[in-house]
């Protein structure tokens, strides 16, 4: 959706909804190496403060934000602060509930590594199973679901007739999609900085997706090409 149109979207938000626009985090060195992340704390690399920057410029041209929330992990809150900047937001919400899904025992290392060290974990990782939790401390699907599900309902509960934005991660926006749309596939590649655009009402209520993906900010700056954490996988 071009900039044109999504302020149109926004203008027409129906009575007691909210709009929430859903930012993944730039890239970090870790995303780019195919390192799986999780809760550990990588911060932006260049590229990355790039992607931000953009999409900071872009979502500074659209209508008045009330808001911007944020994981409190580095790479999101560094993305939200750049983004915060541009758009004259005065604070970020830093919302644990908003943080990447922990990978236990996978954490800190490539797939390649993970599926010869800790194999056990690694076919629980790529498995389509949504109760099974990750050894090492590592959160199932459901209960990603849950944590972020119930706090995004939350921020738009507390913002209804406005706009928000929110930063945060691949596995946490593949989830919020699936909220969204059940039963639909998972969204496709969800690249750094993708703009991603849900109207929300009450708990319990449909979703409604108004924008998904948009990377036209990145024209400059491009994509991560192998979308690593924003593809099929979490991290």
């Amino acid at each position: 959706m071009c900039s044109t149109a999504a302020a149109a979207a926004a203008a027409a938000l129906l009575p007691g909804f909210a709009e929430v626009v859903v930012v993944r985090h730039g890239e970090t060195s870790w995303n780019a190496s195919k390192t799986i992340q999780g809760q550990l704390d990588a911060e932006l690399n260049e590229k990355g403060r790039q992607q931000a920057n953009a999409v900071g410029v872009k979502l500074s041209k659209e209508r008045k934000f009330s808001a911007i929330y944020a994981s409190d992990l580095q790479r999101a809150a560094e993305t939200a602060n750049i983004i915060a900047s541009s758009c004259s937001l005065p604070k970020v919400v830093l919302d644990p509930a908003l943080r990447e899904r922990h990978l236990g025992d996978l954490q800190g290392l490539t797939l390649d590594k993970a599926a010869k060290q800790k194999p056990a974990a690694h076919k629980i990782f790529l498995s389509s199973r949504r109760d099974q939790e990750l050894p090492g401390g590592g959160e199932s699907l459901d209960q990603l679901s849950k944590r972020c599900v119930s706090c995004l309902q939350k921020i738009a509960g507390q913002h209804k007739g406005e706009r928000v934005i929110v930063v945060t991660h691949g596995g946490v926006l593949r989830e919020l999609y699936r909220r969204a749309n059940p039963g639909a596939p998972r969204g496709g590649t969800i690249h750094n900085t993708s703009v991603n655009v849900f109207h929300i009402s009450d708990p319990g209520d449909p979703w409604i997706i108004k924008n998904w993906g948009d990377v036209s900010h990145l024209k400059d700056t491009g994509v991560l090409k192998s979308g690593f954490g924003g593809d099929g996988t979490s991290g």
